[in-house]
């Protein structure tokens, strides 16, 4: 992995087309998270239903705040537990597109424990999708040379950072007090909401 790969994906989101980077749990497909085609373009390239909304990656938590809004709770939540493991559902500003979120008000929030998912983002300089790297309903991608013929050659770039733990994501919408999907440190999460409800 050099600075040029990660400049040629940078790149390469910039100009709408979508790229596979990893993460602390697994790979992800990503592209320009307020560019409507390139969100379009990761949907048609997963064969995801449209009404299956996308989350945003982000290289902090305070690049991630210029796109949401959240309360005082929100932004403990997310303070605390990202960089992370977790999805954050918090309400989305008009920056992020209808067709990202399937036309809802909220949207999820990854920051990514990866150094490298994190570069790709600041790099990009824009939201990035954060969504797994394999077609809706088939398992998992956890290394690159898992990624199906049909999905490598759709991205124009993969980011290769080796084998990826395979846990997926815990999906939290802290506001609501709702875990929508338990994955990583689930029961912390939920320790920590009922602890501040």
């Amino acid at each position: 992995m050099s600075d040029d790969d990660l400049t040629e994906a940078a790149d390469a989101i910039r100009r709408g087309e979508a790229v596979v980077y990893p993460t602390e749990t697994v790979y992800g497909m990503g592209a320009d998270a307020t560019n409507s085609d390139a969100v379009e373009r990761v949907f048609d390239i997963k064969g995801r239903p449209r009404d299956n909304p996308l989350s945003a990656g982000f290289p902090d938590v305070d690049a991630a705040l210029e796109y949401v809004v959240a309360d005082e709770m929100e932004d403990a939540f997310m303070r605390r537990f990202l960089p992370g493991p977790v999805t954050v559902v918090v309400e989305r500003r008009e920056s992020l597109p209808d067709v990202l979120v399937a036309g809802r008000d909220r949207v999820g929030v990854r920051v990514p424990d990866h150094e490298l998912a994190r570069d790709l983002f600041r790099a990009a300089g824009t939201p990035v999708t954060a969504t797994s790297a394999n077609r809706s309903g088939t398992g998992s991608i956890t290394h690159p040379s898992q990624l199906s013929a049909e999905i490598r050659d759709a991205v124009a770039f993969v980011l290769d950072g080796g084998t990826t733990p395979g846990t997926e994501s815990t999906v939290v919408d802290p506001g609501r007090g709702i875990i929508h999907r338990r994955g990583a440190m689930a029961d912390e999460i939920e320790a920590w909401l009922e602890a501040n409800e």
